[in-house]
This record gives structure tokens, C-alpha cells and sequence, in this order.
């Protein structure tokens, strides 16, 4: 059996006027939104990566570049689910998933649930296989001034 390990990073920055999606969900009622080509997701952006990562399938920017207009303001759903047919193609499946959310404001906990059942569903896997965890930077840095998001993740793949 051979095992597969990749890690994801993502981060964006953080702009009013602009809707908040992390993990599949909009987070209702938050000040800030985050800024990307895309509908700019920063939790899926790393999940991405790291399940690109793990299959030898370089990066999301290799992968779905800023520059194609065919990803202009797309779901990043979307392109989970892409990501997932590329794994497959390779002959992996995803044993588990494992991330970190870095926000200062507004609080998320609430919405891990339904970014669980979200992301389960994407990928074909039980949501007990998905750990979404929060955290601030205790009003540290980038994130602690509310000028951006970041977002880590860690997967493990199973060649089939």
C-alpha cells in the first residue's frame, strides 16, 4: 500500500464590499470579504494544494492559473471537485483531511459543520475524515489586523 502525504497554504486579503466564502459557505454578516481571481476560498484554495500536492500535480496556480479568465470569480467548489478527477485519474483516494483557518473576526466555529458537510460531499468522503479547525493570531500580523485570511491544510492519499 502506498501513502501520500501533502500540505496546502493559502492566504488572502481581506477587502469591505466583498463576500466571505470559506469552505463552501458564505459567511453571513461579515465585515470583510476576501479578494482573489476566484470567489477566493481560502480554506478549499489549501485543500487544493494539498491534494494536488500529495498526487504529484504541482499547485493551483499550475493547475488553475489567475491569468486564465476561465477562473475569473469561479466556485472554488468548482474546482475541488476538478482537483478530486485529477487525483482519482492518478489512482488515489483521500484517507483524511486536516486543516487550520487563521481569522481574526468574525468568529467561524459555527459554520464548521456545514463546511464539513460541504466538503464531504464534494470529495466523496464520510465528513469524519474532514477536521476544519479556527483560530485567530491573537491580533498578530496580517490576520490579527484583519487585513487578510490564511488558511493550512494537510491530507493523506491512498494509492488505490
Amino acid at each position: 500500500m502506498k501513502f501520500k502525504v501533502g500540505i496546502g497554504y493559502d492566504v488572502h486579503k481581506l477587502t469591505e464590499n466583498r463576500k466571505l466564502f470559506i469552505g463552501g459557505v458564505e459567511i453571513e454578516g461579515a465585515e470583510f470579504g476576501a479578494v482573489g481571481h476566484s470567489d477566493a476560498d481560502c480554506l478549499i484554495h489549501a485543500i487544493i494544494d494539498s491534494l494536488l500536492g500529495a498526487a504529484n500535480l504541482r499547485d493551483i496556480g499550475f493547475q488553475y492559473p489567475d491569468n486564465d479568465t476561465k477562473y475569473k470569480d469561479i466556485d472554488s467548489k468548482q474546482l475541488l471537485q476538478d482537483t478530486l478527477k485529477k487525483i482519482r485519474e492518478k489512482g488515489y483516494i483521500i484517507e483524511n483531511i486536516d486543516s487550520i483557518i487563521c481569522l481574526q473576526k468574525p468568529k467561524i466555529s459555527k459554520f464548521i459543520p456545514e463546511m464539513q458537510y460541504i466538503l464531504s460531499n464534494i470529495l466523496e468522503l464520510d465528513a469524519e475524515y474532514i477536521t476544519i479547525k479556527a483560530t485567530t493570531t491573537e491580533n498578530l500580523g496580517f490576520v490579527g489586523r484583519t487585513e487578510g485570511i490564511s488558511a493550512y491544510s494537510v491530507c493523506l492519499l491512498k494509492k488505490e
